[in-house]
């Protein structure tokens, strides 16, 4: 059973790819009775990330649009060394988060190591598994390469009696790491290296997050994905395409046992410009402090996307608008985050907020004077309403709306030239102050009372409007103005991936201004700062701080390339 589904239902309901064609053939010819079960297998060793959404949207939405259907979440704790509870914790957030839910099909590989060790005793026995004292260096020598076969193992053919003795052994901890494996007997001469006798268990001393020590050999992945899937009569195992290889493996094992099969179906992952879309290199990242953690708002983690601002539903989009093929390519981040506009776009409030604050005072407008003006929340919303602004004698404009010299194509504030500031007057500019290195820290303005809301009576007009806040009701706010990880389109997967990173990735502002409407808002909460972007609060807010993160800018870099495309 899978909460939310008829939430998440709209977002794919027009979807088809092949593998939702598989799943209908499939249904039609009453292949598994009717019955429709996926399942997203993640590694606890790291965060989920963007490429993950692919597949938890691909899994958990077939399920979701077909009746009866059935998503299971499994975690494949195999490795101890690279997994943690944290892990666990992360992964399950983020789906939940993400709009889809497992309700009791939760489940964990280390569920099935006494299963699957049986499974393996059964294998030994029936002379198709062989306990193997090569060492690593020596097994990739026998293994042979993609043109020449491989060698037998001199302890391919030791006795049943002697592999199920020092398999019980191996269990038991008497051997020390790294000594021997398990290995299925299938053909070393096979042109599909995975066949080529693979690897099923390995020694290691090390606790599980679950188990704790109760075990020290640990089944490979190749072994245990398939036991899992039948284990949980997983109906249709979709895979990213690097398991295509795998699958005659995935196949070999289950008819080795004759056991419940499941079809196993391959994918193209998902890859993405302007970032890092490898669990590894982003652990680097956090381990290095080149961000920091997790869920830094750089990162391309759910969780970073999440605290930048991302909205599940833009990811949901995103996932639906890309598809799924069985050819890998790279997706533009540019449409990312044009599906992220969209959304953001229909559901933010828009409200002022100065960056780069310049002092401006109204020298007509009354001594200790101060009114409310209303302003709209949601031009794309009328339900949204509206909420008053403070307008006063001393305003906040950005630094970069004025220019005491401008040139011919900048209509913004300058000496002389008459303006519209957003929801309330007309102003012109009258005086520049400047300190004694020259630098502008304060202007002079008259305002026009004729002009309230933003328009003339008599009917002339200007070329900007300007966004501002009232000095005596603004809130201070840092502001964090976060950019691309890479500053490269498609850097080179090599060993210095890292000379790519984008040194401009944060900038953080600490004088900003915001309307006091923003004065509580809560983590989490999402707005378009007018004329500036999409922020949200970062959880680093506190009474005493606001802290916005810049979600995306206004600027659409997706639609103009679809511009350029159409002509």
């Amino acid at each position: 059973m899978i909460e939310n589904q008829n939430s998440n239902k709209n977002d794919s309901a027009s979807q088809s790819d092949f593998v939702r064609d598989i799943v209908a053939e499939d249904l039609e010819t009453g292949k598994w009775d009717g019955r429709v079960v996926t399942r997203f297998p993640p590694e606890p060793n790291g965060y989920l990330h963007i490429g993950h959404a692919k597949s938890i949207c691909l899994n958990f939405g077939i399920a979701a649009e077909n009746a009866d259907g059935i998503c299971h979440l499994r975690f494949d704790d195999t490795n101890p060394t690279k997994e943690e509870a944290e892990y666990v914790d992360s992964i399950t957030e983020d789906i939940r988060w993400l709009g889809f839910d497992w309700g009791e099909h939760i489940y964990y590989a280390s569920d099935y190591f006494g299963q699957m060790y049986d499974y393996a005793v059964q294998l030994i026995k029936a002379g198709n598994a062989y306990v193997c004292d090569l060492s690593a260096d020596q097994m990739r020598e026998y293994r042979g390469s993609l043109t020449s076969p491989g060698a037998d193992s001199p302890h391919r053919d030791r006795p049943v009696e002697e592999n199920l003795d020092l398999f019980e052994r191996m269990k038991a901890g008497e051997f020390p790491d790294g000594s021997r494996v398990l290995r299925a007997k299938i053909d070393m001469a096979s042109p599909n290296v995975n066949l080529r006798d693979p690897i099923m268990y390995r020694i290691l001393h090390a606790d599980h997050h679950r188990t704790a020590s109760e075990w020290c050999i640990y089944p490979t992945y190749d072994w245990a994905h398939g036991l899992e899937d039948s284990a949980e009569r997983i109906t249709h195992s979709i895979c990213t395409l690097e398991f295509e290889n795998h699958r005659p493996l995935y196949d070999w094992f289950l008819d080795a046992l004759d056991v419940y099969h499941p079809q196993q179906i391959e994918f193209a992952r998902l890859e993405l410009t302007r970032t890092v879309m490898s669990k590894r290199k982003l652990l680097e990242l956090v381990e290095a402090g080149l961000v920091h953690g997790w869920d830094d708002p750089r990162m391309p983690t759910l969780s970073g996307l999440r605290r930048r601002g991302y909205t599940p539903e833009a990811i949901r989009e995103f996932c639906r608008r890309i598809g799924v093929n069985k050819h890998n390519s790279t997706v533009d981040i540019a449409l990312l985050e044009h599906c992220l506009r969209e959304d953001l776009n229909k559901r933010s409030p828009r409200v002022m907020g100065v960056l780069n604050p310049l002092k401006v005072v109204i020298d007509n407008y009354p001594e200790g004077q101060a009114e409310e003006l209303e302003a709209i929340n949601n031009p794309e919303d009328p339900s949204a309403g509206t909420r008053k602004v403070p307008f006063s004698k001393v305003l906040y404009i950005e630094r970069e709306d004025f220019m005491e010299e401008p040139p011919k194509k900048f209509f913004r504030l300058a000496p002389g030239r008459e303006v519209r500031l957003r929801y309330a007057y007309f102003i012109t500019c009258t005086d520049v102050v400047k300190d004694a290195d020259g630098e502008i820290v304060e202007l002079h303005c008259t305002y026009d009372p004729a002009t309230r809301g933003g328009d003339s009576p008599d009917g002339r007009k200007v070329k900007a409007t300007l966004h501002w806040v009232s000095a005596e009701h603004s809130v201070p706010a840092e502001v964090r103005l976060y950019d691309y990880l890479l500053t490269e389109e498609a850097p080179a997967d090599a060993d210095d991936w890292k000379s790519n990173l984008n040194p401009d990735s944060l900038k953080v502002l600490t004088d900003c201004q915001v309307e006091p409407s923003l004065a509580n808002a809560a983590p989490g909460s999402r707005y378009q700062f007018e004329r500036l972007g999409y922020f949200c609060t970062d959880p680093d807010s506190t009474e005493d701080k606001l802290v916005f993160n810049r979600t995306v800018t206004l600027r659409d870099t997706w639609a103009k390339i679809q511009k350029k495309q159409k002509k």
